[in-house]
């Protein structure tokens, strides 16, 4: 028996549930990757915007997805997005982003080439995959899968805290109805919808911390790793 092995972990969740600071986290206390998958959609239509190709045009945006090279970069103040080499960490975090990367992680044919790059990452284990359809359809087979769940006026109070950081001004209420918009748009999307896995486990992080989550789920992943080994 392998006596480290390394497993596939997949966190999925709504927006702003604390997927990907969780994910980083983990996957620091653990020695393994952490894939944001959501940031790597953000990449393909921040592009898209630059490019002037219309976030309703899956084709064009599948060619581009496809001639796009992505990649991660760890650094000590954390995980920096590439895309074509080029730092785009901040500018995919803007409104114009986030309101249309629903439209553009919709298309299948633009699922299909990124979900690729995905399982090739994940390949040899080792590995803290987060977005919203991990469990589901990228890592199916997943040891441990995830789904993170808050209120939503606590997830508003978590982005407009992101954007507060990153130099954006925005109204709760605002924030508010755009995470119920995205939700309902993630959760009723045709391709790869966000869904909970069957054999997920459902944390609330509502009144959690940071700290106390990724504690419930590092338990809960050495209690995996030690049934395997």
């Amino acid at each position: 028996m392998n006596k480290n092995p390394r497993i596939c972990i997949a966190i999925d969740g709504p927006a702003a549930s604390g997927k990907s600071t969780t994910a980083k986290l983990l996957a620091k206390k653990l020695g393994y990757i952490h894939i944001d998958t959501g940031a790597m959609y953000r990449a393909i239509t921040y592009k898209a915007l630059q490019n002037h190709i219309a976030v309703i045009d899956e084709d064009r945006l599948a060619k581009l997805a496809r001639s796009c090279v992505l990649s991660f970069k760890h650094e000590n103040d954390g995980q920096r997005i590439l895309l074509d080499g080029v730092d785009v960490t901040a500018e995919i975090r803007s409104p114009e982003v986030t309101n249309n990367v629903s439209a553009v992680s919709s298309y299948p044919k633009v699922r299909e080439v990124l979900v690729e790059l995905q399982r090739s990452l994940a390949s040899e284990g080792g590995v803290v995959l987060e977005g919203r359809d991990i469990g589901t359809v990228v890592l199916p087979d997943a040891e441990v899968k995830i789904f993170l769940v808050a209120d939503v006026v606590e997830r508003a109070k978590r982005r407009k805290r992101d954007m507060v950081n990153a130099g954006i001004s925005v109204e709760d209420e605002q924030i508010q109805q755009e995470l119920i918009e995205r939700d309902r748009k993630d959760s009723s999307r045709t391709a790869s919808p966000l869904k909970k896995a069957d054999d997920a486990i459902i944390i609330d992080t509502t009144n959690l911390t940071i700290d106390e989550q990724v504690e419930k789920i590092y338990n809960y992943v050495q209690m995996k790793i030690a049934g395997k080994s």
